[in-house]
């Protein structure tokens, strides 16, 4: 039994790895931001949807990474993008003006009001490429770690705190991405499989005393 809920563990946590990793690195939308008027941008480049666009906006902006780093994470979401809009593939030298990183803006205020989401998807990006090699918890926590930016921000503008006209939005891959963070934490999904399976010998048992008595 237990040979078994490893094996089964290992691979529904391999899936979800390799799911999150390519909801990640080929950057499928996952949030949104809609501003109106002149409110400052909570994104160093504009609207970011991926958490790979916010670490590498970041990245740019610190000066600490070298751009072929940049570069690299930043390639498989252009080929994803070229791939879904029909359009040719964007050279190397071209690719920081493809995803408008030309104009990347350096005060760190962009990301002082924001740093869970900022936090969140380093961690996101991290644990997705550590994931292929050896599942942890960091893919979880990072997922985490964005969704209470936005529930955060959604508080404080429910009681006053925020006053600008802007709308935070999650697509419906946010929730995939959370299950697949989740389910990619091996000894977890060891556990939901042990309870399943005990408590559905308990059943068994219990159905069988009732025919019997």
């Amino acid at each position: 039994m237990a040979s078994s809920s490893r094996k089964l563990a290992t691979i529904v946590s391999s899936i979800a790895s390799f799911i999150y990793f390519f909801l990640i690195i080929f950057q499928i939308p996952l949030f949104r931001y809609f501003f109106f008027f002149f409110f400052p941008v909570p994104c160093r480049i504009g609207i970011c949807k991926t958490p790979i666009e916010m670490t590498c906006s970041q990245m740019i902006a610190s000066e600490i990474f070298p751009v072929f780093v940049v570069k690299a994470l930043l390639y498989p979401g252009a080929f994803a993008k070229s791939v879904m809009q029909s359009t040719p593939l964007p050279s190397y030298t071209k690719l920081l003006k493809f995803f408008n990183f030309n104009n990347v803006k350096k005060s760190p205020a962009y990301d002082l009001h924001r740093l869970e989401i900022l936090a969140g998807s380093y961690l996101s990006v991290a644990g997705a490429i550590a994931g292929l090699i050896r599942a942890g918890r960091m893919s979880l926590f990072g997922t985490l770690l964005i969704v209470w930016g936005f529930v955060k921000e959604v508080i404080f503008r429910k009681h006053g705190y925020l006053t600008s006209t802007k709308t935070t939005y999650m697509y419906p891959a946010m929730s995939l991405a959370v299950l697949c963070a989740f389910l990619s934490v091996r000894r977890d999904v060891r556990k939901i499989i042990r309870c399943y399976k005990s408590s559905r010998s308990v059943t068994k048992s219990l159905r069988s005393k009732a025919k019997h008595a």
